[in-house]
């Protein structure tokens, strides 16, 4: 598998106001979610985040955003 399908952006459906985690470390096996990983590899613990609308949204899986959780298309550069 190529690096740019290992840091292709998930799609995911966030509902509004509801409290997420974002993993920042890429250990987490429920990507682009934190499932606690980061404790086991001592990495970066992580990002709490809720959004103001309800819609899908293109989360970032390549950690480079300038945008996090957000997929800016920094997989690419």
């Amino acid at each position: 598998m190529s690096d740019d399908k290992l840091y292709t952006p998930i799609k995911v459906a966030l509902e509004k106001d509801k409290n997420y985690g974002w993993c920042t470390c890429s250990h987490s096996k429920n990507q682009p979610f934190c499932d606690g990983s980061h404790k086991a590899h001592n990495a970066t613990p992580s990002l709490r985040f809720s959004v103001e609308e309800a819609k899908v949204y293109n989360m970032c899986t390549c950690k480079l955003t300038s945008n996090p959780p957000f997929c800016d298309g920094s997989h690419k550069k």
